[in-house]
């Protein structure tokens, strides 16, 4: 069906419930699968899933960069334990949805897969999600995972 996809990954739950189909399509088309972590600095301190840990409110720029390759590392360890052969991973940096629609126009993806809900679920309610925006902007398939 797909042939490349794309999955940004946060360490949240949902994106890791957004691998997890992502990784079922790749393996059904033995697809290439590009994750994407976009560090963010969050109005609140969270935990990370995959044994991160914590990103404190302070957390420099550089240490969010490290923590994301570390987050995007546990990601494509995940992804091969599922099956999948093809993973790459990439940091990016930007707006979240824009940095994803323009990762996914540039590797000529053919489906975005993402979570509805990331770690900045409070932002999100107040200004809308990024999956909300990406679906609205990509030209691509877009699957929200819930």
């Amino acid at each position: 069906m797909f042939k490349s996809i794309l999955v940004p990954v946060d360490g949240s739950e949902g994106a890791k419930k957004a691998l997890d189909v992502a990784c079922l399509l790749a393996n059904q088309a033995n697809a290439a699968l590009h994750l994407l972590h976009i560090p963010e600095e969050l109005s609140h301190e969270t935990t990370l899933v995959w044994g991160i840990g914590a990103i404190a409110i302070e957390a420099s720029r550089p240490e969010r960069e490290d923590i994301g390759r570390q987050v995007v590392e546990k990601a494509a360890e995940a992804a091969r334990a599922n099956g999948v052969s093809q993973v790459e991973t990439v940091v990016g940096q930007g707006d979240p949805a824009r940095t994803i629609v323009s990762e996914a126009r540039r590797r000529g993806v053919e489906a975005i897969v993402m979570g509805s809900r990331g770690l900045s679920d409070l932002r999100g309610l107040v200004v809308g999600s990024v999956s909300h925006k990406v679906s609205h902007v990509a030209e691509c398939t877009v699957i929200t995972v819930r």
